[in-house]
């Protein structure tokens, strides 16, 4: 095996470039660098003393061991991805005659539906208690709301300004995936609940922070912060579904689709770039109007597989 700074230095040079010139995220990155990390670590024992060492035997070698230990499909096609990267970087620098992962596909793995929470099931979750005074327990239920109703990432309303609220059209410009911009909307409940909350953090934000919500410590709040205050107002609300930030995604793109039936719309909505991871809520849909037929219909034999064939 060649000196580690043999592969160091040219890692040190592909990183370099994702971030100044590729503008990726500090998040990504930090999966890129994970990612190939452990491929490295597979390398350390195949006779490998160059960079056009690497054949596509040894990438599919990888991919068999990493699927044997577990790890799923989608995030196998993930670390695949940086590995192209890399190699085309490599290709690019004539550090290596052709790409050897440019022919390796992760196995596919079972397509998971997205958890989603009732209307019902929400409109308890956002229910105000009644004389609410508590500024924390205040900006909780701010935070659901606004989730739910524009359909935000956690990411994206962490990242929220006071700047970024449009009050006259009742919308939020929020910094998505791949540093693009979108607007995102909101209702009278989000409104009402946003407002109150932006008076009880005047007692609690430090000086010069322009987050729209702040910790009990006047900085801008964490996504470990915001997980734990869901699931303690869960408990206290006696809600046995388990509930994260991202569920209110999932349940504003369910609930949009279905009473819309527009897809194209919901996915400008999501700050979706391509319509198919749009449309596994449609899958969802039929799934929900599946189970409503059954439980409905006296004499309910229908075959969902044949009904999911002719639709699609």
């Amino acid at each position: 095996m060649p000196t580690p700074n043999f592969f160091e230095n040219d890692l040190h040079r592909f990183y370099q470039f994702l971030q100044s010139e590729k503008q990726y995220s500090h998040h990504t990155l930090s999966n890129y660098r994970r990612d190939i990390s452990r491929f490295m670590d597979f390398l350390q024992t195949h006779p490998v003393n160059h960079w056009d060492d690497i054949e596509e035997s040894h990438i599919r070698q990888f991919v068999s061991q990493i699927h044997r230990q577990g790890l799923g499909g989608k995030s196998i096609q993930r670390l695949l991805s940086a590995l192209r990267r890399l190699f085309r970087f490599l290709l690019v620098n004539q550090k290596i005659q052709n790409n050897p992962a440019a022919n390796v596909r992760a196995p596919k793995s079972q397509r998971k539906l997205p958890d989603v929470m009732q209307p019902q099931q929400l409109e308890h979750l956002l229910l105000l208690p009644e004389n609410i005074t508590d500024p924390l327990m205040i900006r909780d239920y701010a935070i659901l709301e606004v989730l739910y109703a524009g359909g935000l990432r956690l990411s994206e309303l962490i990242g929220l300004n006071l700047a970024d609220i449009n009050w006259p059209s009742k919308q939020l410009k929020v910094l998505g995936k791949g540093e693009k911009e979108r607007l995102c909307h909101f209702g009278k409940p989000a409104e009402n609940i946003l407002k109150k909350w932006l008076k009880c953090r005047e007692l609690l934000v430090n000086n010069g922070e322009n987050a729209v919500f702040v910790s009990n410590r006047g900085q801008r709040i964490s996504a470990s912060a915001i997980r734990a205050r869901i699931q303690k107002l869960c408990r206290e609300k006696g809600i046995s579904q388990r509930v994260y930030p991202h569920l209110m995604r999932h349940s504003f793109a369910s609930h949009m689709l279905e009473s819309s039936q527009d897809l194209r719309a919901v996915q400008e909505l999501l700050g979706h770039a391509h319509l198919k991871t749009t449309q596994i809520y449609t899958h969802l849909d039929f799934q929900q109007l599946a189970k409503t037929y059954d439980a409905a219909h006296p004499r309910a034999r229908i075959d969902l597989q044949k009904i999911k064939d002719y639709r699609e």
